[in-house]
């Protein structure tokens, strides 16, 4: 009996479709962790912070039928060209977004062990932050479902300003616990979730080579933009490792 080569085709066509829009679920619940923690952080949301963690496992279920998916199409459907590159960079992508996912829930987590009298730190240049983190993270979300290689650039090239501003609020942390060791506490945690805040914007960067190399077939330059002092500022700061808490270096 022949094969129906437009039936294989259509099936194809489907699957590659399934495939795109289980990223761009995942990608829709991470973007909405990352704003529900800075939430928590800005508002000193409670809810927020427990919703932010609650929808880890749904990311890291998704994951699991990506990499499931994913690896069925290259077993079984042999794809050359630009549908390789797609489902490998699927496979790279989603590892970028759970981790995403893990740094938001112990944003959420440590904004909860924030305790502060009010003006006395400035939260300003760390929303500043977040905002600029939040649209990179969505700009690479849109690239991935738009398969936009411009987009991609665009979040590329913005790495270089989250870098500028860890190192401008890691200095300005350090000084608040050398003016008054009471802030000691309070401004660790602050520097923990600056450190998160900034490699979330390394993994959207991540997505954004990722996205281009599968649209394009070409790689981004290996050295990033980089902010000018970003190596000296960033001593490695990695959350302690608990049972509640992933260790998120």
């Amino acid at each position: 009996m022949p094969l129906d080569r437009s039936h294989i085709v259509k099936s194809y066509e489907q699957e590659l479709g399934q495939l795109r829009s289980m990223m761009a679920r995942m990608g829709g619940i991470v973007e909405n962790q990352v704003a529900l923690a800075l939430s928590a952080i800005a508002d000193r949301n409670e809810e927020a912070a427990d919703a932010a963690a609650r929808q880890d496992p749904e990311v890291d279920e998704l994951e699991r039928e990506v990499e499931a998916l994913a690896i069925r199409l290259l077993a079984l459907r042999s794809p050359m060209a630009g549908d390789l590159r797609e489902i490998v960079a699927a496979l790279k992508i989603t590892g970028d977004l759970e981790r995403i996912g893990d740094y938001a829930a112990s944003i959420a987590r440590r904004s909860l062990k924030i305790r502060m009298m009010e003006g006395q730190i400035s939260l300003s240049g760390l929303r500043s932050m977040g905002r600029l983190v939040q649209d990179n993270l969505r700009r690479s979300i849109d690239a991935i479902t738009q398969q936009d290689s411009h987009r991609a650039m665009e979040v590329w090239h913005s790495d270089r300003a989250v870098d500028e501003y860890y190192t401008a609020l890691f200095r300005e942390l350090v000084t608040y616990m050398i003016e008054d060791a009471r802030n000691i506490r309070t401004c660790t945690e602050l520097l923990f979730i600056a450190k998160n805040l900034e490699r979330i914007g390394d993994h959207a960067t991540n997505i954004a080579e990722r996205v281009f190399y599968a649209v394009t077939g070409e790689n981004l330059p290996a050295l990033r933009p980089r902010g000018g002092a970003a190596a000296t500022a960033t001593t490695e700061i990695s959350p302690t490792t608990s049972s509640q808490e992933p260790d998120v270096r």
